[in-house]
């Protein structure tokens, strides 16, 4: 699913026009970048949270120059879904037919 896809879902279940929920959408996404860009997570209960995590440095390879390379520690945003979200897609997708069961 994409964004259109996705405002459009929205659009057609709350009887909301598309621009609206469009703008709705991407001010929730640029709420969420900048907290985290502040390095303040955010909490969705039932959802998840959009956190930001930090990476130890590490030493890593650069195969073209074949020499070893430090990579500071730094921090990347991560999404962490919340317990009842990860069972609801356990359980459905544990439903669907496998590829495999249609041969």
């Amino acid at each position: 699913m994409r964004k259109a896809d996705l405002v459009t879902a929205i659009a057609e279940k709350t009887g909301v026009p598309k621009v609206d929920v469009l703008v709705t959408l991407e001010e929730f996404f640029k709420s969420v970048k900048g907290s985290l860009a502040s390095g303040e997570n955010v909490y969705i209960r039932g959802f998840g949270s959009f956190i930001v995590k930090k990476r130890k440095k590490k030493v890593g390879r650069h195969i073209k120059k074949n020499v070893s390379i430090e990579i500071p520690e730094h921090f990347i945003p991560a999404f962490k879904p919340a317990k009842v979200f990860m069972e609801q897609v356990k359980d459905n997708v544990n439903s669907l037919p496998n590829e495999e069961d249609n041969s």
